[in-house]
């Protein structure tokens, strides 16, 4: 017996829209742009096709019709199967109990900072904070505006992201204070002497 393919984690959110109705592609496409879930998920139309059409390969959504819409091609809607509906609660709950090393490229950046002279890392720094202060301030002014006809629980992953990005604000506030004020001992290192 083949063993089930993981669900990548667009497989995931095209199956919980299509636990909420059924949809095209195009919709979905469409509805995860306006509830910014591109944010959390690597968000690309073709992709999104391929992931349907490969759903649909593995028994877990099917066609349920087809339409058009004037002059535009026909767009086929697509209906979560039982066994999609059991795959997306299993996964989405495996994924909530289940903490997995995902190697972001900014740890590695810092671990390999050391590389750099101290008031260059500052700078760049600086400009991180800026940003992620930004980010941080742009997903709460969203998710402030979005709670008011939104179920709170279906804006639990800008509620994380914001708190992710006020904690990186902070830590970094952090070092950039044991940097300017010289208690974070800072030498490059240079091994090429």
């Amino acid at each position: 017996m083949a063993r089930e393919r993981a669900l990548t984690p667009l497989a995931i959110a095209a199956l919980a829209l299509l636990a909420e109705r059924d949809m095209h592609p195009y919709e979905m496409f469409t509805t995860m742009v306006e509830r910014h879930e591109d944010l959390v998920v690597k968000l690309r139309a073709g992709s999104l096709y391929h992931t349907v059409n490969r759903l649909e390969g593995d028994g877990l959504v099917s066609a349920v019709g087809t339409d058009r819409d004037g002059n535009r091609p026909e767009r086929t809607t697509y209906a979560i199967r039982p066994a999609g509906r059991e795959r997306l609660q299993d996964t989405v709950a495996q994924l909530l109990a289940e903490p997995v090393e995902e190697y972001p490229r900014f740890p590695l950046a810092i671990a390999e900072s050391h590389h750099l002279d101290g008031a260059l890392v500052a700078r760049l720094l600086t400009g991180r904070l800026h940003r992620t202060e930004a980010r941080a301030a742009a997903l709460r002014s969203g998710h402030a505006h979005a709670s008011t006809h939104v179920q709170e629980a279906r804006l639990l992953d800008i509620d994380y992201l914001a708190a992710m990005a006020e904690a990186e604000a902070a830590w970094l506030r952090g070092v950039l204070d044991r940097l300017r004020d010289g208690t974070l001992d800072w030498k490059a290192t240079d091994h090429g002497e």
